[in-house]
């Protein structure tokens, strides 16, 4: 009992993997996962896998910990599972890879497009707007001119085939 003990308090000598690493493995025939900070290569316990290889291949490239957990594993399970553990997550691994962060200040490439394209077409929505402004303003000045002049001639007209 003791010696149980005393291998469980021991450090191991282990391959450490950096979250991205692991996150490269995840297709069927290669596939790695992440739980409790341990790598697992379960490319060969896929089809063997009694929820199906899909539910794993979903937590391929972030830690599966959660999903593990609330999947309600048996003590068989997760003694199984050991036998497939190829190392650990580096501990300084950020837990899910580096995304690419852009300054406010400088514009993404497009944003720019959009801007040069702005610039170079600007007058063609101006002009349509320029161009529906005056034909409203001519339509509405024109129909309060002949408002009087319209109704008289749609009488006269219903009058002559009445």
């Amino acid at each position: 009992e003791r010696e149980r003990e005393r291998e469980r308090n021991m450090p191991t000598l282990t391959k450490l993997f950096t979250m991205q690493e692991a996150s490269q493995h995840n297709t069927k025939e290669d596939c790695w996962i992440v739980i409790d900070g341990k790598v697992y290569d379960v490319s060969s316990y896929l089809d063997e896998h009694p929820g199906g290889d899909d539910v794993i291949l979903a937590e391929t490239g972030k830690d599966a910990t959660d999903e593990f957990e609330d999947a309600g594993h048996s003590k068989s399970a997760r003694e199984l599972m050991e036998d497939f553990c190829i190392g650990e997550l580096e501990p300084s691994s950020p837990a899910i890879p580096e995304l690419e962060i852009f300054s406010k200040k400088e514009p993404t490439e497009i944003a720019q497009k959009l801007v040069d394209l702005t610039k170079k077409y600007y007058g063609i929505p101006v002009t349509i707007v320029g161009i529906s402004m005056v034909i409203s303003f001519l339509y509405l000045r024109m129909k309060s001119r002949n408002s009087n002049f319209s109704f008289c001639m749609i009488r006269r007209i219903v009058r002559k085939y009445e």
